[in-house]
């Protein structure tokens, strides 16, 4: 059983880590996947046909727990304990829920003080008591009537005349003084751990075509000294089709992988005589998670040849006809998303899904512009 320590309006966390407000996904992924042998069994949640209007929910079943993520910026937004059988919980230092202290309304009131006087949802029959950052709602289908108490008392539980030994059904971590209203706030300093994130991703283009990206990238812990670290810097870094491996480990530092290409998909949609020649070398990608960029260099020249920016924005209704990607590997394995449909335009390919969002951006370029080609990309 997890014993984590409950720190309203910013994080449900373990000696060792903690589920942070405004943390990334992929964050949290790593520290599940990290720990999986302490936490199993969870499941991700989303919905298929309106992915940008549901949150992105991963499901701690084990431990009654689930975290929701914005589904636009994927940063935490709200930490719900819904099973609180399942799991400690203590408030700066001190248990208020374990197999021997169950969370009632007197070891709530004891653990976090007094508060303003809670709201009955009649429809719910929950007993909501909110704090500045953190909700608990109250069953109270056992009863036989719903609670009294006067709305202009301030003097704390006693006032509300809440039947002695009511538990906790749930609980809310979340940012502000409003469960409904609440937002995933801007990430946290303590989870940049060294990285550097995309605030926005631009094509740097002419008339012809794409010719790189802007870059504008978020960085912070990275300064020497404590108080150098205690700021969020922003800079701007400029990638163009042609630059070579020193320029790109140079402008966005070193990868978080590399990939080799094991076999090429779309090689078969290329000219006749490139279908034909077999690949001697294999291509690789400059793998940048925090920044949602694949770079792919030319395994023969090591000069950028493609990018791939990973965004989802609704793409309308283009009018070329498609070219269907199915993402599974040779091992012929299933791909739970399905396929994707691939339209080509000025040399861009737009992966779209099934549901008409944008899965993928891919930019192909010409070899290096020269520098006065350079000095004139404008971003659009």
């Amino acid at each position: 059983m997890l014993d984590l320590e409950v720190v309203p309006e910013r994080s449900l966390g373990h000696e060792q880590w903690e589920f942070a407000l405004g943390m990334p996904l992929a964050q949290a992924i790593s520290i599940l996947q990290k720990h999986c042998r302490i936490i199993k069994n969870v499941q991700v949640l989303y919905s298929e046909q309106m992915p940008l209007s549901h949150d992105l929910i991963l499901n701690l079943t084990q431990d009654g727990i689930k975290l929701l993520f914005d589904a636009c910026n994927q940063r935490l937004k709200v930490i719900e304990v819904y099973d609180l059988s399942k799991v400690k919980l203590k408030y700066c230092g001190v248990h208020f829920n374990t197999q021997a202290i169950a969370p009632t309304i007197e070891q709530i009131d004891q653990s976090f003080g007094a508060t303003h006087p809670g709201v009955y949802n009649a429809a719910e029959q929950l007993f909501h008591l909110n704090f500045r950052g953190l909700s608990f709602s109250f069953q109270l289908d056992s009863w036989n009537e719903a609670p009294k108490y006067e709305p202009n008392f301030a003097h704390g539980l006693a006032s509300l005349q809440i039947p002695h030994g009511a538990t906790v059904k749930r609980m809310y971590i979340y940012t502000g003084n409003n469960l409904q209203d609440t937002k995933a706030p801007v990430m946290p300093l303590a989870c940049f751990l060294g990285n550097v994130y995309a605030e926005c991703v631009d094509v740097l283009k002419n008339g012809a075509g794409p010719l790189g990206l802007r870059l504008r990238i978020l960085t912070a812990g990275c300064g020497p000294g404590v108080m150098a670290d205690a700021k969020v810097r922003a800079v701007e870094r400029n990638i163009y089709f042609g630059d070579s491996c020193q320029d790109v480990l140079s402008a966005l530092g070193s990868p978080h992988k590399v990939f080799y290409k094991s076999e090429d998909k779309m090689k078969i949609h290329s000219p006749s005589p490139h279908k034909q020649v077999p690949s001697k070398c294999n291509d690789y990608f400059f793998n940048y998670f925090t920044l949602g960029v694949d770079i792919l260099f030319d395994s023969t020249t090591h000069l950028v040849k493609k990018f791939w920016d990973q965004i989802q924005e609704l793409l309308g209704h283009p009018m070329e006809k498609p070219v269907v990607l199915h993402r599974s590997s040779s091992a012929n394995n299933t791909n739970p998303f399905g396929s994707t449909f691939c339209f080509g335009l000025q040399r861009m390919i737009f992966e779209v899904m099934q549901n008409n969002h944008i899965a993928s951006v891919t930019l192909y370029g010409a070899p290096r512009p020269s520098s006065r080609v350079r000095a004139e990309a404008s971003a659009h």
